[in-house]
């Protein structure tokens, strides 16, 4: 296999590579890398783990080595927590060139960050909303001489339902050069990403990843069939035979909401397991404390909801556990692609209730795999059952005393008028299109309907002429 330095990178950024312990390119590297370093536009697919940030950041690393100037990459992505991941390989990667690099995301100053830009630094790495909010209100912000625009997973950037998207793109394309390099980034390739397609115009090279297999090889991927309302005994049993066999065991537990997440964390530090939390009720500050006491091994748990589930790379995690069935395959995929990272050994376990069997069954014809289901010792739930269960009780008392709902609204609020979005009309908005959903739902179903009709009327023709309808009385017929 060939190495960084055939990929016709400088013989610096191979060493780096080497001091960082990347000692050979992977699949998505080899494909993307040397087409970036020609000078053609790219969109590369590759599962999660296989190395697609360094493939854009070393091509332009080197890109600037050759002509160092003001902003001179800008990358879009779709959360902050992955915004200042892409921000610490850039740094690391490019540390003997003096990077300067700028974050701008959403909950920050705004000030602070016009400051940030006004002093050129040569990567900007940002949300959408809060870069094109910037543009708007800024007319000495300038972008014009801008080499490459990097979107990274683009597809979630799509799908993530913000139907300001497009609105921001357009002002944020208005501002960079029309002669740019574009790459496009994403984990799968779907029907929305091909609508970002057209962005990529100059010689486009497109790579996807070959293998079949949705989720990696190394991955040992098992179900545990439990009962709905004991849930959390098979939790924390499973977190303490983990921690029991595995040293240094590095685990994260994924919930559906934000209220689950807090209260399964208060419950696992009351049981006296250290355990952080990941969700969007934090503050910003809050979780980029949380993401680096976990990186740093000072919690060896982290629970999060799905805003942690795809695109941050924490290699030392082993163990992944889903305390509900993901209501998507997608999501499921996404979820465990945080182990087996990089060629590691890494194991999943999803719990499964009575309610969730059809859900499991989407996973498997997904990834094309059937799910082991994993054997626990029944005897040893029951020994703790009681005793999580009034922990979990006291934890959800202590969080109701704490208003944590109202505060969740309450943040929802603030969110959008620091967006510059009037709440009560988001709300109404929302409503109209969940109306207008529903009402194309209804007319789908009638499409069907109608069309099944006519496939059944045609079939019936084939067989037998149509019977003549009688013809129709008249009114003086029906009076005599």
């Amino acid at each position: 296999m060939a190495g960084f330095a055939e990929l016709g990178l400088s013989s610096w950024l191979v060493e780096q590579c080497r001091q960082l312990g990347l000692k050979q390119p992977t699949p998505v590297q080899l494909g993307c890398i040397p087409a970036i370093l020609q000078g053609r536009d790219c969109l590369g697919c590759a599962k999660t783990g296989s190395g697609k940030t360094a493939a854009f950041v070393l091509p332009i690393l080197q890109k600037l080595s050759e002509d160092p100037y003001g902003i001179f990459c800008l990358v879009l992505t779709p959360t902050r927590e992955l915004a200042y991941q892409i921000a610490e390989q850039f740094r690391v990667l490019g540390k003997p060139l003096g990077l300067k690099d700028c974050i701008i995301v959403g909950g920050m100053d705004m000030v602070a960050q016009a400051l940030e830009l006004s002093r050129k630094p040569h990567v900007v790495i940002a949300t959408p909303g809060r870069l094109a909010d910037h543009l708007r209100s800024s007319n000495t912000l300038n972008m014009k001489k801008i080499r490459f625009l990097v979107m990274d997973e683009a597809d979630r950037l799509l799908e993530q339902g913000c139907t300001d998207f497009t609105a921001d793109l357009e002002t944020i394309l208005a501002a960079i050069p029309v002669r740019r390099q574009t790459l496009l980034f994403s984990a799968t390739l779907t029907d929305t990403l091909k609508e970002l397609q057209g962005l990529a115009t100059n010689q486009p090279f497109f790579w996807e990843a070959q293998a079949p297999v949705r989720t990696v090889e190394q991955l040992d991927q098992r179900y545990l069939l439990v009962p709905e309302k004991v849930k959390d005994a098979y939790l924390v049993h499973l977190v303490q035979t983990f921690q029991n066999q595995l040293e240094d065991c590095s685990i994260i537990i994924f919930t559906n909401t934000c209220k689950t997440c807090q209260v399964l964390c208060m419950m696992l530090r009351k049981l006296s397991f250290p355990t952080v939390a990941l969700h969007s009720m934090m503050k910003q500050k809050e979780r980029f404390a949380a993401l680096a006491k976990f990186k740093s091994s000072v919690y060896r748990i982290l629970i999060a909801t799905d805003v942690a589930s795809r695109g941050l790379d924490i290699p030392t995690v082993q163990v992944v556990i889903n305390h509900n069935t993901p209501g998507l395959p997608k999501i499921y995929i996404h979820r465990v692609g945080r182990t087996a990272r990089a060629g590691r050994q890494g194991q999943a376990i999803t719990l499964v209730t009575q309610y969730d069997i059809h859900l499991l069954h989407a996973v498997e014809e997904q990834i094309k795999k059937q799910l082991e289901e994993l054997v626990v010792e029944e005897a040893e739930v029951l020994n703790i059952l009681t005793q999580v269960n009034v922990v979990r009780r006291e934890c959800e008392i202590k969080l109701e005393a704490s208003h944590f709902d109202e505060k969740k609204e309450i943040n929802k609020r603030k969110q959008l008028i620091l967006e510059g979005k009037d709440p009560d009309l988001e709300a109404k908005r929302k409503a109209e299109l969940a109306k207008i959903k529903q009402q194309n739902k209804r007319f789908k179903e009638k499409v069907g309907q109608t069309l099944r009709r006519q496939k059944l009327g045609s079939a019936g023709q084939g067989a037998r002429p149509p019977r003549p309808r009688p013809p129709a009385q008249t009114q003086a017929e029906a009076q005599t």
